[in-house]
């Protein structure tokens, strides 16, 4: 068994059923209770075929995301095979991550840098030992 029938997606298939049946089911029971007087089963009424729709949705994006899955990416042109030392190409860009420029003007992040390095400096200190 390959694809969409492994016992899986059977479960799944089966889920979807029931549940998109359900809802179905119950905004025929709020119709119903709607026909006899209850006001607002006229909103439930609508609301449960858009639960259904959206199991059937969500059933359907699954099964086109799992076929898309199990085809091969066709590419217009075989990869050359990289050679040592040569260039490493990335598919998509890389953030560095850049050391922010410090403004020596402000006093108290000045001190405060400082008191970060000296516990950085003391593992075992507390901040209570603080010279500063």
């Amino acid at each position: 068994m390959k694809g969409l029938w492994t016992p899986a997606w059977i479960a799944r298939h089966v889920l979807a059923l029931v549940l998109a049946s359900g809802c179905l089911v119950l905004g025929w029971w709020q119709f119903s209770r709607a026909q006899e007087g209850n006001s607002i089963s006229w909103g439930y009424m609508f609301e449960w075929p858009v639960f259904a729709a959206f199991v059937v949705f969500l059933w359907w994006r699954e099964v086109q995301l799992a076929r898309r899955k199990g085809t091969p990416a066709k590419t217009g042109e075989a990869e050359e095979p990289r050679l040592p030392g040569s260039a490493v190409t990335v598919g998509r860009p890389v953030r560095v991550a850049t050391r922010s420029t410090v403004n020596d003007d402000d006093p108290e992040l000045a001190a405060y840098n400082d008191y970060l390095a000296w516990l950085n400096a003391n593992p075992g200190a507390r901040p209570s030992d603080y010279p500063g």
